[in-house]
């Protein structure tokens, strides 16, 4: 009484000098050691994609899947782990939190999920506790990233500057994950990022951002007239904003004093007339504009 009958086995590992010794106590095996980093009687997982990428509103599969194990009904939880707070995603075997009822566990242990939106990236830790293995618990992580196609970019290009002045166009979306690139056209031709990397735009100065999507010229030319418009792009997809004209204007001006009265100025800017009035006289003076053709 009190005595158990133990029987010891020896395996040579094919194409080692290890053993691994097996103790049968009352008909049940159990590990005496260990080998190669991998413990048998004790759960283990493994994952096909420890980070899947998918577009938002597309179907997604958390892959978690149990390699080794002595336990027929182990336990399983998946906890969503995002801005350093932890939550439940399935527990007591049911989903839990916002992915309820656009989610399922797949074979006993992997997650699906229906229609992702961009607040479901975040990592997500699959457990599971096999109490009938020597090793109970094991764990795996996997991180979710869900891409958002870019929408049309807002984009703010100045009608009309004069010769030889600077001008900024930018171009911001702000829906698109990974955050998007910029790139920048006119009159369909791509820019480039420096106009002086290019001969093409050799009469050109400017500078292109791709990373916060502004267009900066040091110093307009007349070549630089055209219509101009912005792509936002990332890898889910791309959006342009609509065409806008910038026109590259020459001012010229006319001064006609009179004789000591008020002082006018007139001008156009290429096609986009411009009038200036300056008027200065005591008492105070009425200004007042006339469309052509132009009264006394």
């Amino acid at each position: 009484q009190g005595r158990v009958q133990i029987s010891r086995l020896s395996y040579l590992l094919s194409g080692s000098s290890q053993y691994i010794q097996i103790a049968s106590v009352d008909s049940k095996a159990f590990l005496k050691e260990s080998f190669g980093g991998c413990l048998i009687g004790a759960v283990n997982l493994k994952s096909s994609n420890r980070t899947p990428v998918v577009q938002e509103f597309e179907s997604v599969e958390l892959s978690c899947i149990i390699t080794d194990s002595q336990t027929n009904d182990p336990r399983i939880e998946w906890k969503k782990i995002q801005d350093e707070q932890t939550t439940y995603v399935f527990f007591d075997n049911k989903i839990q939190g916002d992915l309820t009822d656009r989610a399922e566990l797949l074979g006993k242990t992997s997650l699906k999920i229906w229609n992702v939106t961009r607040t479901d990236s975040a990592l997500y830790r699959c457990e599971v506790v096999a109490r009938n293995d020597r090793k109970e618990i094991d764990e795996i992580v996997i991180e979710l990233t869900v891409q958002v196609k870019p929408v049309a970019p807002v984009c703010r290009v100045p009608r009309a500057v004069p010769v030889g002045k600077a001008a900024t166009l930018s171009c911001q979306e702000g829906e698109g994950f990974p955050r998007p690139y910029y790139s920048w056209y006119r009159n369909d031709v791509p820019l480039p990022t420096d106009s002086r990397a290019n001969p093409r735009f050799r009469n050109s100065s400017f500078v292109l951002n791709p990373e916060t999507g502004t267009l900066v010229f040091s110093a307009v030319h007349k070549e630089d007239s055209g219509q101009y418009y912005c792509i936002a792009s990332n890898d889910a997809g791309s959006a342009r904003c609509e065409e806008q004209d910038m026109e590259v204007c020459e001012c010229l001006l006319s001064l006609d004093p009179g004789a000591g009265g008020p002082v006018m100025l007139t001008g156009a800017l290429s096609s986009v007339p411009a009038a200036l009035c300056g008027v200065h006289g005591l008492p105070g003076v009425c200004r007042v504009w006339w469309e052509d053709p132009l009264k006394d």
